[in-house]
């Protein structure tokens, strides 16, 4: 067997060019709200980069749920923005959830070159790589996603780097990784004016190291639509 080729990449850019298995990772914060959501309970996440195709989805299906944000805050009509602290306690047992964000969704409609397609986050970052592992793809591509997919973001950066070493056996040092993260593109979440849109919470929930022992998998249904599902 081939050595691994592993590729980190960048923005909507980068996951146009992505190829085999590759990993669409948002860590602020949409990958890691998603685990969440499925660890209480979901059916199924709908990812899209439209927000109008949202609005539509749920007006199609009033069950549904609409949750994600446009610049941090949540949209007119939304059951949730994009915290994963503001969703706590919440029964998401059986639901279907709409999801559309700045950053994260962007990636997986836009990864159209992907032989398989996961999501990425520190949350669940094991995971990935035991899955990684045991699929022993040639490719793996790591689309880091930045902040609203404009410009590449530390937290992402180290999320690719971290599931890079882990295939190749090096060790991380994930707690510097948190420093750096909490006083680089973290701060927001210690903004007093910013508490209701990104609450100081969200760090600590999105940089739980290994929280979840699952990956999220995007499909495509017959209809042409990708859903994503918790699979281990």
């Amino acid at each position: 067997m081939n050595k691994m080729k592993i590729e980190i990449l960048q923005l909507i850019d980068g996951a146009r060019q992505a190829r085999g298995l590759t990993v669409i990772i948002d860590v602020f914060r949409a990958f890691s709200l998603a685990c969440y959501i499925f660890d209480q309970g979901a059916e199924k996440i709908i990812p899209v980069g439209d927000i109008n195709m949202a609005y539509k989805l749920k007006e199609e299906n009033t069950g549904f749920l609409l949750v994600g944000e446009r610049n941090n805050r949540k949209m007119p009509g939304f059951d949730f923005g994009n915290s994963p602290f503001q969703i706590r306690g919440y029964d998401f047992t059986g639901k279907t959830v709409v999801h559309t964000t700045s950053a994260g969704t962007q990636g997986i409609v836009n990864a159209i070159g992907a032989d398989e397609i996961i999501t990425g986050s520190f949350v669940n970052a094991g995971a990935i790589v035991r899955y990684i592992k045991s699929k022993k793809p040639d490719c793996v591509s790591l689309v880091c996603m930045g902040y609203s997919a404009s410009y590449p973001i530390e937290e992402d950066t180290f999320c690719a780097s971290y599931i890079k070493n882990a295939l190749e056996g090096k060790d991380t040092d994930f707690e510097q990784m948190v420093q750096i993260i909490r006083n680089s593109s973290g701060k927001r979440f210690f903004l007093d004016d910013l508490q209701e849109h990104c609450p100081s919470e969200d760090f600590y929930m999105c940089l739980d190291l290994n929280r979840f022992d699952f990956v999220i998998k995007a499909f495509k249904s017959t209809d042409g639509l990708i859903y994503l599902k918790k699979v281990r």
